[in-house]
């Protein structure tokens, strides 16, 4: 058989996004966005996302919505699709039913489509009889049905589904990240494209938009490796009628893996990708990690940019093993890059996740500004998603009266602690010059020196009297920042309760 595979390279290179709109976006479809997101940049092709709606019972616009949203959030434009428009638009598939009734009857003018009649019980039941196994399936038993036969069965009132009629032979392609992939002809019989009524399955609308869109890579799950031979022989039946010109080439990406080694299912949380996003993963972060589920960019290294991304990217160097999604790996990873944020672009992050802590308002104030600005350069090194930033920092937005211990920072105080908090105190109140230099000195020279206590046991209570906290920003220019007031009442209330 003539290889009628793309060759596509460069600009003529176009992929294409198409996801179903149910559920919220699942973390292994958005690696299935990010990977032709970043092969059409690298090639200086084009990324079309298109919505595939046309199943009603499942599919919703929420859905659709949060889907846009996600791709939007996360900086993967898209050159044509819903809200984009294009030139072969409409990109939602509930929106083309005139386009695929037209294909459906020229396919069946040229004899590649016929229609068939028999049940699923039907089918069963001839399997049984010649000897097979009921659950077989189907045989094409019907591709030569006389017109009297097909009037018989509408005689009886049945509508007729439509199956593909597969030419009998091997099956094989190239996958571009699991090498040669061969299917024999026993493995693909006649299957139906169009429901009986006329309503046309995702196994036909989907090669007929990649064919009408010229799409020339399909990228996608492994999942859905076993319908590829389906897919394939379609396409081949779309070039003999016209409306394709090629075989688009096709890479089947690895299984995104959880816990236990299972498949992340969508009722699993880490799947969520609007879950990440609301403990804190910035963008950057989270690409950059689903990236490296089957990826990555070369030895000993796992940090870096999309635009790295972008340049690197080689859809043959993708590993066909299952990934597995390392819940710590992906928030150490975003710490690396919140790190790499400049300042400001911090505090801007951070303020949707201190509103919804209720420590600052919506909109900063300027003294809300001017205080973050200050404390913030100390948090920024030490957390790894911006949903840690309230705990964080809310004790510099607590008057000292209301402050209160955490459980888990009371137990860490010792039987030193009263001791220690005293020569604190005194070491404290007897500064004249508020400095970072000053405070570190005194309560070193108080508490290390003359107490003779290790720096750990010295400076925990001071730590758990000013913030509440077992862990908090560096102490000394936590003080510095809270000023000698509040840190004296906050020292005096602890070492009043104890």
């Amino acid at each position: 058989m003539t290889d009628l595979t793309t060759t596509a390279t460069g600009a003529d290179v176009r992929v294409r996004f198409c996801p179903s709109p149910t559920g919220t976006p699942h973390v292994g479809l958005v690696r299935t966005a990010l990977f032709n997101w970043a092969f059409a940049r690298h090639h200086g092709g084009s990324f079309v996302f298109r919505i595939e709606d046309t199943d009603a019972e499942r599919d919703s616009e929420e859905s659709y919505g949060q889907l846009v949203e996600a791709l939007r959030w996360l900086g993967l434009d898209w050159d044509e699709g819903p809200e984009m428009g294009g030139p072969y638009a409409p990109y939602r598939q509930s929106e083309r039913s005139d386009i695929y009734q037209d294909i459906i009857q020229r396919l069946l003018e040229a004899g590649h489509l016929y229609e068939s009649f028999v049940t699923n019980e039907e089918m069963a039941a001839r399997n049984e009889s010649l000897g097979r196994d009921p659950k077989q399936g189907y045989d094409n038993h019907e591709r030569d049905l006389t017109p009297e036969q097909r009037q018989a069965f509408r005689d009886e009132g049945r509508e007729p589904a439509l199956r593909l009629r597969v030419p009998e032979l091997d099956r094989g392609f190239e996958d571009l990240v699991r090498g040669e992939v061969l299917f024999p002809a026993t493995s693909t019989t006649d299957f139906v494209v169009v429901r009986a009524g006329g309503k046309p399955l995702y196994t036909f609308v989907n090669p007929v938009d990649d064919a009408l869109m010229g799409i020339t890579h399909v990228l996608r799950g492994e999942d859905l490796l076993s319908s590829t031979p389906r897919q394939i022989a379609l396409y081949t039946a779309l070039v003999d009628i016209g409306v394709a010109t090629h075989i688009p080439r096709f890479g089947h990406l690895p299984f995104v893996m959880g816990e236990g080694n299972k498949k992340l299912s969508k009722r699993d949380p880490e799947a969520d990708l609007f879950v990440h996003r609301k403990r804190g993963f910035i963008k950057e972060g989270l690409l950059n990690y689903l990236a490296l589920l089957g990826w990555s960019i070369g030895p000993d290294r796992d940090v870096f940019s999309l635009e790295e991304l972008v340049a690197a990217f080689d859809i043959s160097s993708v590993n066909p093993n299952p990934a597995r999604f390392d819940q710590k790996k992906a928030e150490s990873i975003n710490g690396d890059h919140i790190r790499l944020l400049a300042p400001e672009d911090f505090l801007e992050r951070c303020v949707p996740y201190l509103y919804d802590a209720g420590v600052t308002g919506e909109v900063l104030t300027d003294s809300e500004r001017t205080l973050l600005s200050a404390v913030l350069p100390h948090v920024q090194p030490r957390v790894g998603l911006l949903g840690e930033v309230p705990g964080m920092v809310a004790f510099f937005f607590t008057a000292d009266d209301a402050l209160t211990v955490s459980e888990d920072a009371a137990a860490t105080l010792k039987e030193s602690a009263a001791a220690v908090l005293d020569s604190a105190l005194s070491a404290l109140k007897a500064l004249d010059s508020w400095t970072l230099e000053s405070l570190e000195q005194a309560l070193r020279t108080a508490l290390v020196e003359e107490l003779g206590i290790s720096p750990r046991l010295a400076f925990g209570p001071v730590r758990v009297a000013i913030s509440g906290r077992r862990v908090s920003p560096p102490l000394f220019e936590s003080l510095e920042i809270l000023g000698k007031d509040s840190s004296v009442v906050r020292l005096e209330k602890l070492r009043a309760s104890l």
